[in-house]
């Protein structure tokens, strides 16, 4: 059986993180795609503004991530969300929130080519992102946060698993990609 063509091939990737190490990481193992490189929230911005990408993946602490979700949002750029230290449950409902593609602990990072593919078939297929993220780490965050943690915001994760997409987080991402909007869903 032939093997498909890697979805990370030449795909354009803008890197924010404020430690070189992590960057260096990524890269690696993004091997197939162009990869940019940002480690502060100055010139990170300026490059979602200035530059055309097909994904970020933006760390949360240290670059003011989620303030670069909005603006990767706003110029309807897919973003991921990437952080070790701010790895709690009000961090990934911010990220599905603000339309975030999806939210990957720093723990995950040496599968995250793997992850990516995935995580775009999936985008491209039309099975919700954030399906796929609880199908693979929701032990995960299970281990990290405790039993039962989604019961202390039990009305945001009903709404969530409820909808077949992320609510509004999918749906102000959805608005912004023109993609979409020029099919005219």
């Amino acid at each position: 059986m032939a093997e498909r063509a890697s979805l990370l091939k030449d795909l354009r990737v803008l890197v924010v993180d404020d430690e070189a190490d992590i960057l260096d990481t990524v890269e690696e193992v993004l091997d197939q795609a162009r990869v940019d490189r940002a480690q502060d929230y100055a010139s990170a911005s300026a490059k979602i503004k200035r530059n055309n990408y097909d994904l970020a993946i933006l760390d949360i602490m240290g670059v003011s991530g989620l303030k670069l979700l909005d603006e990767a949002v706003d110029r309807g750029l897919p973003a991921v969300m990437l952080t070790a230290h701010a790895v709690n449950p009000e961090t990934l409902m911010a990220s599905i929130r603000q339309g975030a593609l999806s939210y990957l602990p720093k723990e995950e990072l040496a599968e995250l080519d793997s992850f990516l593919e995935d995580l775009l078939a999936a985008r491209a297929g039309g099975t919700p992102p954030w399906k796929l993220l609880f199908e693979r780490l929701g032990g995960f965050f299970d281990q990290r946060f405790g039993k039962g943690w989604q019961d202390k915001d039990r009305a945001f994760w009903s709404e969530f698993s409820r909808t077949y997409a992320v609510g509004k987080g999918l749906q102000t991402r959805m608005l912004k990609d023109e993609t979409v909007r020029s099919r005219g869903i």
